[in-house]
């Protein structure tokens, strides 16, 4: 086959979830999308057809399964098939956003694990192998029978750290326990003091902040996260920090879902700045929010799947 740009025989193919970072991603491996129609019958239905010859090739799926969560999940699952009835040679879904991540066990009693029967749509639709970004949860990766890159957002993070609020005097906060191994990492990087909320969820998309482990006094506190959705742990974690003596708070989440009242919760709260990939595809609320800042995780998903086209390393690239 032949090669073109550093590229073998590879194919870029993109749903509809979030033009603006695929069309970077794009740019970045220097390599059109296939030409497709990616469309809806009138009664919602997904319709796909791929106009190009694809027999062969080495194509890659770029599609987040944010809101509209099960219409982009069925876009997904429909383009897979499309290309696995094309006979493509291997087909990598791209997920930078993997939704039901958070359903990755049960929580009770006759309650499903939404995360592993995702998982098993994407392998029976066809795909040959996933590729995500900060997944909720690491065990995420073994529900898939099929080779699975877990990207992680944090180098990305880092840099903008470093331009932004440079100094001596940072501290990076997990806005709760479950959440340590990731602050630690972070911390670890930045070479600065970790501090943890302790915090008591009273129900689902709620949380009441209860302790700080850590003095954060006169402190700049970095609140890390990998999903930000309604909003609640972070602004509660940010009113905590304050009451305690921080300086001032800022937020950094790989994935900014910002559902419901989120946007206007982050923009009346005392949080100075938050910050989140492009994962997901931003909303007009979002853009308005003067708190809301948004950086670029396309570089490096892109040269995840330069490398995997090469039969490269993925993993090197965190080293």
């Amino acid at each position: 086959m032949s090669e073109t740009n550093g590229t073998r025989g590879m194919k870029l193919l993109a749903g509809n979830s979030n033009r603006e970072l695929a069309d970077k991603i794009a740019a970045y491996v220097k390599l059109p999308f296939t030409r497709a129609v990616v469309r809806r019958f009138a009664d919602t239905e997904v319709f796909v057809e791929v106009q190009e010859n694809v027999r062969g090739e080495d194509m890659f799926v770029l599609q987040s399964t944010s809101f509209p969560a099960n219409d982009n999940l069925m876009e997904l699952l429909i383009i897979i098939d499309a290309l696995r009835r094309a006979s493509a040679r291997r087909i990598t879904a791209v997920i930078p956003y993997f939704g039901y991540a958070r359903q990755d066990r049960k929580v009770g009693p006759r309650t499903p694990i939404s995360a592993k029967l995702v998982a098993n749509l994407i392998t029976g639709a066809g795909a040959n192998r996933v590729l995500t970004v900060d997944l909720h949860a690491g065990q995420i990766q073994g529900f898939f029978d099929i080779p699975t890159d877990n990207l992680y957002a944090m180098p990305v993070m880092v840099r903008d750290i470093e331009d932004y609020l440079g100094g001596d005097n940072l501290m990076v906060i997990s806005p709760d326990v479950g959440g340590v191994v990731r602050a630690r990492a972070l911390a670890k990087r930045l070479g600065s003091d970790l501090a943890i909320v302790d915090k008591r969820r009273e129900r689902a998309g709620e949380s009441e902040v209860m302790n700080i482990i850590g003095d954060v006094k006169g402190r700049s506190c970095i609140l890390v996260d990998d999903i930000v959705d309604s909003g609640g742990t972070i602004c509660n974690a940010a009113d905590a920090l304050i009451e305690k003596g921080a300086k001032d708070v800022c937020a950094y989440a790989t994935h900014g879902v910002l559902s419901g009242g989120a946007v206007a919760r982050i923009q009346d709260s005392k949080l100075k700045s938050m910050v989140v990939t492009d994962s997901i595809a931003d909303t007009d609320e979002m853009r308005r929010c003067a708190k809301i800042r948004r950086i670029s995780i396309a570089p490096l998903i892109g040269e995840a799947i330069r490398r995997i086209n090469n039969e490269e390393s993925v993993s090197s690239l965190f080293d």
